[in-house]
Parts: C-alpha cells; sequence; structure tokens
C-alpha cells in the first residue's frame, strides 16, 4: 500500500463555453506538471465555466473532453479529476470525472445544484455519493455547492480525502475558506479544494483561494493567483491522528432520505 500520494491543483482562469480553448490551455499547464504528480485536480465545469447554457455546447463536447482525459491520463501516469457538462440524451450534468492512468473512471453528478443561480432548473441532481480507491487512499470527489452541507461529506466510509472542485466566487469566499478547514477537521480527513480565478463572462470575479488541509485544519498549500499548488498526502498521518483521537467513533448514527 502507498503511504502517500502527491497532488497537483491547477488554479487557472476559464474561457467561456469553450471547451476545445480550454483542453488546448488545461494540456499545457498538465505538461508542466511535476512528473512524480499522482493525481491532477481541474475546476469545477473546466471547459466552459459555470455556464446556466448548457444547450450552448456540441453534446459531443463531453465524450471529446472524457477522451482527452484519458489520453492526458495516460501521457502524465496521473489520475486527472474535473467537472464538466455532460449531455445524456435531453438531460444535462454538472458531473465530475476520475480518470485514472489505464483509463478507467469513475463518476460523481453534483448532488446539491446550486439554487441561487438556477443550476438546479437546467442540470440534473446527482443522487448517489463517490467513495473511490487510488493508490491506497480512499478519496470523496464532491463539487461546489455540496461544500455546504455537511451531512453529504459525513465520512461514514472512513474515506481519506475530501475534495471539492469549484467555480466559488468573490463575494462569499470567506465562506469557502472557513467551510474547507471545517470539512478536514469534522471527517479528521485530508480535505482538497480546487477553484478557478478570473472574471467570467456573466461579470463575476473569482479569487482562487485553491487550499489543501491536513486531519486536523493545518493549511498545507494556499493560492490566490494563476499557479499550480502541490500537497504530497500521508496516510500515516490519517492513521496515526485516527487512532489517538478517535472522533468518528463518537459521531451521531442517522441516515439521509431522499
Amino acid at each position: 500500500m502507498s503511504q502517500h500520494i502527491t497532488i497537483a491543483l491547477i488554479q487557472s482562469h476559464l474561457h467561456w463555453e469553450n471547451p476545445e480553448d480550454n483542453r488546448k490551455m488545461f494540456e499545457e499547464k498538465i505538461n508542466t506538471v511535476s512528473k512524480d504528480t499522482d493525481l491532477i485536480i481541474l475546476p469545477e465545469m473546466f471547459t466552459t465555466g459555470f455556464t446556466m447554457a448548457p444547450q450552448k455546447i456540441e453534446a459531443e463536447e463531453g465524450d471529446i473532453t472524457v477522451a482527452w482525459m484519458k489520453s492526458m491520463a495516460e501521457k502524465t501516469e496521473s489520475a486527472i479529476m474535473g467537472s464538466i457538462i455532460f449531455q445524456e440524451e435531453d438531460q444535462f450534468f454538472n458531473r465530475l470525472f476520475f480518470v485514472y492512468p489505464n483509463g478507467e473512471t469513475k463518476t460523481y453528478d453534483k448532488k446539491h445544484t446550486f439554487t441561487l443561480a438556477g443550476e438546479d432548473k437546467v442540470y440534473k441532481a446527482g443522487e448517489e455519493k463517490l467513495i473511490l480507491e487510488y493508490k491506497g487512499f480512499k478519496i470523496c470527489p464532491l463539487i461546489c455547492y455540496d461544500l455546504r452541507f455537511p451531512v453529504w461529506a459525513r465520512n461514514t466510509e472512513d474515506y481519506d480525502v475530501l475534495v471539492y472542485v469549484a467555480n466559488w466566487p468573490k463575494p462569499r469566499i470567506e465562506a469557502w475558506d472557513t467551510l474547507l478547514k471545517a470539512r478536514s477537521i469534522e471527517n479528521l480527513s485530508y480535505c482538497v479544494g480546487v477553484n478557478r480565478i478570473g472574471q467570467d463572462d456573466l461579470g463575476y470575479d473569482y479569487p482562487g483561494h485553491s487550499a489543501v488541509y491536513d486531519v486536523l485544519g493545518k493549511q498545507l498549500a494556499f493560492s490566490e493567483g494563476e499557479e499550480i499548488l502541490y500537497a504530497t498526502l500521508d496516510k500515516g498521518h490519517i492513521v496515526s491522528t485516527r487512532q489517538k483521537l478517535k472522533f468518528l467513533e463518537d459521531r451521531d448514527d442517522f441516515s439521509l432520505k431522499g
């Protein structure tokens, strides 16, 4: 079992509703990622920005982007994850893809669609939480607005790493900072948040603040600029902390209803 994984968080501006330009841009950035990286994480809707007009995007773009992710994962020998607009028949999803270096793919559909922007009117919400395994770590990937709902992130599966990909705007960035740290502490897991920067075509500003927190809430990485952040996650840190601080064993017992 691997005791460490190195992750790269790509914090970037996005080309509005332009999958081809975004793939080209991210490919250039991915090509500069350190060779010892195990997992590359991209923001929410990384090929379009947070658009409520998915009908403007050609239906085949979802499959094109997934094929591109597989190609990049194979080339870099790193797993790659991020969310995109994905269309199935007449429904649109804000779907996260986790692509392993061998091309195997896991998916998660955003559970909490952002009602303030009308995302719930455009995209079908997911119903299933995803827990995946990679290099000895159990990872739970979630998307943006999911961050505000601690019950959905509640660590009943003994996952090791909680990941949020986002387009989180400047006016509420203090909530992003605070909740990422809180999720790491309450779940005794690493918590990773990958946000975008820049301004979209609707005039919303995004300040970055991508970050990594350890299981006690210590910040391991943080940035407000356009850059690639790195962090190495230590399995031993998780195990030793949970053995010493058995807080997860004292959690309340309840279940979610649909």
